[in-house]
Order: structure tokens, then C-alpha cells, then sequence
């Protein structure tokens, strides 16, 4: 589901992800890389953390990412 004007519709994956991928790039460019933050499970696999800093630091180009490691 996509909100557009405050309603709900249905979309597909492919509409699903570009709303996200517009969204997360207009607010990049509106107030910087460091204004973009992650907060990733530290109960999850390295992996999928590796993969949440990569996109922050790579994508997104801001260091804001703790995953909670140290609880």
C-alpha cells in the first residue's frame, strides 16, 4: 500500500520500492546525508548488518548507523 494525498492504494513491489527509494533520495537532497540515520537489530546476522551499513555509507553517504552490538 502507497499513501498518496493521505489515502491508501494498493501498488506493486516495483511501485512499493520506488515511493521508498524517491522518498529517502528528496529528503537526502533536501537536508543533507547526515540528516539520514539507521537503527539495525544487533540479534540479526552479520550479514544483514553489513548490508544495512553498506547501503547508509554507500547510498545514502552518511555514517549514522548503530546496530546495539555492545547490549
Amino acid at each position: 500500500m502507497i499513501r498518496t494525498n493521505g489515502a491508501l492504494h494498493p501498488a506493486s513491489w516495483d511501485e512499493a520500492l520506488d515511493a521508498v527509494a524517491q522518498g529517502f533520495r528528496a529528503q537526502v537532497e533536501r537536508r543533507g546525508p547526515q540528516a539520514f540515520g539507521m537503527f539495525s537489530c544487533s540479534k540479526t546476522t552479520n550479514e544483514l548488518n553489513y548490508a544495512a551499513q553498506k547501503f547508509v555509507r554507500s547510498v545514502i553517504g552518511s555514517n549514522n548507523i548503530d546496530s546495539c552490538n555492545r547490549t
